[in-house]
Parts: structure tokens; C-alpha cells; sequence
């Protein structure tokens, strides 16, 4: 509880005092990059909400994580096209979605929309899963995938630790929700504290993998993490 304390503390601190100016921009060099995007016409051909279906779907072809009947997590998960990709291949999971904006309903899957680091969210998801509070070794989910990402600011180091805090609650919440054998995929930023987190991971799980997907764009900073074979 104090490290997710300390965790909330410094996303408070962080906060983007001039969302607006930030938004503008980057909002002309968004759209025209949008436009000439091969996978966001590949999305709008294949019914996906958007062109991040292709790296859950990337990682799975390449890992093998996926399969039918299983209880999966989705952690920023709006505005939905990796539950999509689950309910659509996978249509025996049970598929439970959260992110801090509203999900347009998607046939398979529950939503809920807030915080996933509030009491609230994490209650929501504990009781769909069934899961004691506070422990771990118990849990009944299969996957805990997480594309979770903070407003960023366009400091390298800012954007780096504010990235590093939601991977840490992910990882927190995949340690309790997770079946032994079971598998965590999440975003993080490249970054030198990155290593850290993964050591940590490393010891809980039998494969880790880092990662970038094909269709994540080239100058994006992102990076996931794919880590299967959940040791409890």
C-alpha cells in the first residue's frame, strides 16, 4: 500500500499544467501521419477500432499466449481494439476491459470506466475475478494485458517515469490476478529504469520478453513487455 501511495504521489506531481498547448501541437503532425498510415486503412478494412489491434495480435502470432475459454484482463483498454481482437478470435474468454474513458460496447466483453490506480477500479476488477484483496497466489485470470500510457509532455525523462508508474501498478495487479502459468503483457518506454522493473518480472515469470512490435511506429518510444509462464 505505501509503495502504491508513493506511486500516486508522484503522478499527482506530474500532472500537465498545459494540456491544450501540447495537443495543438502535435494535432497537425498527428493527422497527416494518420492519413498516411498502412494500419490505420488496415483497421478500417478489418472492423478494428483502431491500428493497435495489430500489436496484441503481432505479439500473440509470435508468442502464443491467446487461447479460447480464458479469463483475460484488459488495462487501458479504450477505445477498445485489443478486447475486440479477443472476443472476435478467442469468443470463450471472458474479457474484462477498464480505461479512464468511456468503451463502446464490444459483444464478449465488460467495461468499466476509471482509474484503474483508484480503490474503486481495482475493488470492480477484484470481484469480477473473484479475488481476495490483497493477496497473491490466488488469482483466476489467464492474461493481464495492459496498453496503459500517460498524457505525455516531450521530456524524455518526465514521460519515461510517468510511464514506469502505470507499469508498476499493472505488474502489482498482474502478480495477484494471474493463474500460475498465466501471462503479462504491457507497454512501457525505452529507458534505463525499464531494466530494473524487468529483473523484477524476470523472477516471477519463465519467459520475458521485450519488444517492438512491427506496427508500433518507428519514432514512437514505446516498447512491451511480454511475459508468460507466471511462476505464483
Amino acid at each position: 500500500m505505501q509503495n502504491q501511495q508513493h506511486r500516486r504521489e508522484i503522478n499527482n506531481k506530474m500532472k500537465i499544467l498545459n494540456k491544450k498547448i501540447a495537443a495543438h501541437k502535435s494535432s497537425v503532425a498527428w493527422l497527416q501521419r494518420q492519413a498516411h498510415d498502412p494500419y490505420v486503412a488496415r483497421a478500417q478494412k478489418d472492423g478494428y477500432r483502431a491500428r493497435a489491434a495489430y500489436k496484441i495480435i503481432e505479439m500473440n502470432e509470435k508468442y502464443h499466449f491467446f487461447k479460447n475459454g480464458q479469463v483475460v484482463v484488459d488495462l487501458g483498454a479504450a477505445p477498445g481494439s485489443w478486447s475486440q481482437y479477443v472476443a472476435r478470435e478467442f469468443p470463450k474468454s471472458k474479457i474484462f476491459a477498464m480505461d479512464l474513458l468511456k468503451i463502446k460496447a464490444i459483444n464478449g466483453v465488460e467495461t468499466y470506466q476509471g482509474d484503474f490506480t483508484s480503490d474503486e477500479a481495482l475493488r470492480w476488477l477484484e470481484e469480477k475475478l473473484n479475488l481476495p484483496h490483497d493477496a497473491e497466489g490466488c488469482g483466476t485470470a489467464d492474461v493481464v494485458m495492459s496498453d496503459m500510457a500517460p498524457n505525455t509532455v516531450g521530456h524524455k525523462k518526465t514521460d519515461h517515469l510517468r510511464q514506469m508508474v502505470l507499469l508498476e501498478y499493472a505488474f502489482d495487479f498482474a502478480l495477484k490476478a494471474l493463474k500460475v502459468g498465466g501471462t503479462f503483457v504491457a507497454k512501457s518506454f525505452t529507458g534505463g529504469t525499464t531494466n530494473d522493473l524487468i529483473k523484477q518480472i524476470n523472477a516471477r515469470f519463465t519467459n520475458v520478453h521485450h519488444i517492438k512490435p512491427p506496427s508500433s511506429r518507428k519514432d514512437s518510444v514505446e516498447m512491451f513487455i511480454v511475459a508468460t509462464g507466471f511462476k505464483g
